[in-house]
């Protein structure tokens, strides 16, 4: 049995988060970042389901950033939980100078 369009749009779907915190000073903590990632899910019938966080972390390398090293091969990954990754701002990916880390 083939399920219709509203059935297959009432169902949540399934993504993981990425914040990243550079220093203590900055306006975005995590926990305002998964604040503000929490309420665009809810309003777009997302559920979160892993959260990757790199605290005091620089943006410019993938160095140090267990967090995001683990996403990248959890999207890898072909038993993930999730098929989107959400984030509050491009600018938490990183700000990468090495052109191979940023794509």
């Amino acid at each position: 049995m083939k399920a219709s369009a509203d059935e297959l749009s009432s169902i949540p779907r399934r993504a993981a988060q990425y914040v990243r915190m550079s220093t203590d000073h900055q306006k975005y903590s995590p926990e305002n970042q998964k604040l503000a990632i929490s309420k665009f899910a809810v309003t777009h019938n997302i559920e979160i389901v892993a959260t990757y966080e790199d605290t005091g972390k620089s943006g410019l390398t993938l160095h140090g950033r267990k967090g995001l090293q683990r996403l990248l091969a959890d999207v890898h990954a072909t038993d993930r939980e999730f098929d989107q990754v959400l984030v509050l701002d491009v600018s938490r990916w990183g700000r990468f100078q090495d052109v191979d880390e940023n794509g």
